[in-house]
């Protein structure tokens, strides 16, 4: 069935209306420039038309013709922590930039990984030699010299799928100080949480959460929605709010309501339905907008409005 995918981009949706455009909360647009030129490989190899590659510029224009104005996009390699500062620098108003070393990355750095559930073997780069408090460091230097362009601490967490048991306290230990730099530099905080919602609320709790704390590509329960409700935390939806099995997902956004919603591709990833499986960008917002709209039974217009005053009071942008 593979070499049926369609691995073309998807159609550009119908434009949001003029007082209603809004702010993909979390993305990583650098990435999707090589995600859609491996698209691209596979195509041909698969005797398929060749698959265009855009540029960042190019992407952020598509996205802002469809009522996307403007994007946080997200650092959280070492390597990639200064792409997302440039692509702010390059682009004021319209690009912001939230920094952190990734839950993943985290027990890479000074090599204290250890393989999770989801098979794949540990591997390092060149820049895992660095201890993550020096990697931490620099997403401090950065966050600071750089006030006006980086308006979050993210994305940060625990990721139970990817890292197995015997790395967990060590994936704690960083998401805790994570906790501590976001309070330091009063900067909201975005979590990735994937397979690690007891784990990550029990942190929060036990550490007191940021004032502005965002779950991106929330992935919870109706009873974490409850939670999150009661301490005033943030969920941020992405494609996954269309994906056929996630009700829970959909109950979430019900339960916190339209004051605690904010929306987001994650970006090259988690495009939403109809077109789950091809490179996701910006522009894709109004799909996951549609669905979401749904999921509340609210005109898309006011969804979408929403979810902008939510990202610019929470970010200060």
């Amino acid at each position: 069935m593979s070499k049926h995918r369609d691995r073309s981009w998807a159609p550009a949706p119908e434009p949001l209306a003029a007082d209603a455009h809004v702010i993909d909360n979390h993305t990583h647009v650098a990435s999707v420039v090589p995600f859609s030129r491996a698209m691209s490989h596979e195509a041909a190899q698969k005797g398929q038309p060749e698959v265009p590659v855009y540029s960042v510029d190019e992407i952020l224009e598509q996205a802002a013709q469809v009522g996307v104005e403007g994007i946080i996009d997200v650092g959280c390699e070492l390597p990639h922590l200064r792409t997302a500062v440039d692509m702010a620098l390059a682009h004021p108003g319209q690009v912001h930039a939230a920094l952190a070393i990734h839950p993943n990355e985290s027990v890479l750095h000074g090599h204290r990984g250890v393989p999770g559930p989801d098979g794949l073997p540990v591997r390092y780069q060149p820049h895992h030699d660095v201890p993550f408090e020096e990697a931490l460091a620099e997403v401090h230097r950065l966050a600071t010299t750089y006030a006006d362009q980086v308006v979050a601490i993210g994305e940060t967490g625990m990721d139970l799928f990817r890292t197995g048991d015997g790395a967990e306290e060590a994936q704690r230990e960083a998401f805790r100080a994570h906790i501590a730099l976001s309070k330091e530099l009063n900067l909201p905080m975005q979590i990735h949480d994937r397979d690690a919602h007891q784990p990550v609320i029990t942190t929060l709790l036990a550490d007191g959460s940021p004032d502005r704390t965002v779950f991106h590509s929330y992935s919870g329960d109706a009873e974490m929605a409850q939670i999150a409700k009661e301490h005033g935390w943030y969920l941020s939806f992405s494609g996954t709010v269309s994906y056929k099995g996630n009700d829970g997902i959909r109950q979430s956004a019900r339960i916190v309501g339209i004051d605690h919603i904010m929306v987001e591709t994650d970006a090259p990833y988690l495009t939403p339905v109809p077109y789950r499986g091809r490179t996701n960008a910006p522009y894709m917002i109004p799909y996951t907008l549609r669905a979401l709209a749904g999921a509340l039974d609210m005109p898309i217009d006011d969804v979408a409005r929403a979810t902008r005053r939510n990202t610019q009071r929470v970010y200060g942008i």
